[in-house]
């Protein structure tokens, strides 16, 4: 009878990871979307490959390294252990461990479903680079730098937070980050920032007294779709980071994830969309599909323990703090075509400092040192692997190139050809 509720739990655990995690790789269309409706249609196609070739790249290189860095368990090399694999002493101990608290206690699971689970959110954090740093970058640059951030980068800032490694040896962090708000977001965001100093503004952005420039995307419904698109990805970024679902208690918990994740979001575009009208006079789109991913961001980091009202708070205060970043950005002269350094940056910070407003082992020290240790790692060496990018190959297009569209001279092809004059 134990060993029946054991493999109960193990095909429940290991499914239900499996379910989640196709949900986060779904993630992957909607950045391709967003990005492409918020970029120019000459650089359209160019966009859309790199989101395709990223998420190889990212499940190549994360199999290959990755895995091992974080969590030392070589996947590519070492194979996976199946519950047919386990003795009975195994089996025994995980019953012993659940059992004690109702089987709300240990999660069971596949290695493989963790390992794929795993991979698309190293694939998420990557993402976020390509919106930042579009429409004149090199595309082989862009994908030089996928393979160290995914295999390299990331995997060792989240082995020093999930994976529960010490800092070079040093210490450890008290760092609590339920989905990612720090570990995925900050994280992608970081690594964006630099590439994006280093790359310098689109031509036009600003104008010769340094205003900034509107440069509207091209594709407004694709933009929204790719939001919608997110806002349901998101479900399975939260909810499967509860790890399991056997157990009445973690059941509840995953609930209460999914209902606070989407009214985290709501919350955001509504205030956002509030903001835009009364700092512009105008329901500004881009602003509110913004406002619900600065939402997402920022109950990320504990979607589990608010009510669903704090939630939606939290969410709202991304949302007006994701307007003003992205106006502030650009007064700096740092060209973010699509929003993703204040989205991800800028609200991934304030999302790992709510999580003190419902989670009481949470402590002040613990979330700054862990919020720093990720910018600063994730910020130095992405900075110096595009400066060694730029000095070898170059990191940016032609001038010409860049006002032609980097569709026809990175990818040889236009996404709309047929609305292109002769």
């Amino acid at each position: 009878m134990e060993n029946q509720i054991f493999e109960l739990q193990y095909a429940m655990d290991t499914f239900y990871f499996l379910v989640m995690g196709a949900f986060v790789m779904w993630m992957a269309a909607g950045f391709a979307m967003l990005e492409a409706g918020l970029v120019r249609s000459k650089n359209t196609t160019e966009i859309l490959t790199k989101n395709v070739a990223l998420y190889a790249i990212a499940c190549t290189m994360y199999l290959i390294v990755g895995y091992e860095l974080m969590y030392g368990g070589g996947i590519m090399l070492s194979g996976i252990t199946t519950v047919a694999e386990m003795d009975d002493a195994a089996i025994a101990q995980v019953l012993v461990d659940s059992a004690e608290e109702g089987f709300d206690g240990g999660a069971v699971y596949s290695g493989a479903s963790d390992f794929f689970f795993q991979v698309v959110f190293v694939a998420t954090a990557m993402s976020i680079v390509s919106g930042a740093v579009a429409e004149r970058m090199k595309l082989w640059a862009f994908l030089a730098f996928a393979v160290v951030m995914t295999a390299v980068i990331y995997p060792i800032e989240g082995g020093w937070t999930w994976g529960g490694n010490s800092v070079f040896g040093l210490f450890e962090l008290s760092y609590s980050d339920y989905a990612g708000s720090g570990i995925v977001h900050l994280a992608g965001a970081s690594a964006a920032l630099a590439g994006v100093l280093l790359l310098g503004p689109r031509k036009g952005k600003y104008s010769a007294t340094g205003a900034a420039q509107a440069i509207p995307g091209a594709n407004l419904p694709l933009a929204t779709l790719g939001t919608f698109i997110l806002w349901m990805g998101w479900f399975g970024f939260n909810g499967g980071s509860t790890l399991k679902l056997g157990g009445i208690g973690v059941a509840n918990e995953v609930a209460n994830v999914f209902l606070n994740t989407n009214a985290a979001a709501a919350g955001g575009l509504i205030a956002a969309l509030i903001v835009a009208q009364l700092k512009f006079g105008k329901a500004d789109l881009t602003m509110a599909l913004n406002g619900a991913l600065a939402g997402l961001v920022a109950i990320t980091a504990e979607p589990a323990d608010p009510s669903p009202l704090l939630a939606t708070i939290i969410g709202a205060i991304g949302g007006v703090i994701v307007v003003f970043s992205i106006l502030t950005i650009d007064k700096l002269k740092i060209d973010d075509p699509v929003g993703a350094i204040s989205v991800h940056g800028v609200v991934g910070i304030f999302g790992i400092f709510a999580v003190l407003l419902s989670d009481p082992d949470a402590t002040f020290m613990g979330q700054l040192i862990g919020m720093l240790t990720i910018f600063i790692w994730v910020f130095v060496t992405s900075l110096i692997v595009w400066f060694i990018l730029k000095t070898v190959i170059g990191i940016r297009v032609s001038e010409e190139e860049e006002i032609e569209g980097v569709d026809l001279s990175e990818c040889g092809m236009e996404a709309y050809p047929e609305f292109v004059s002769q």
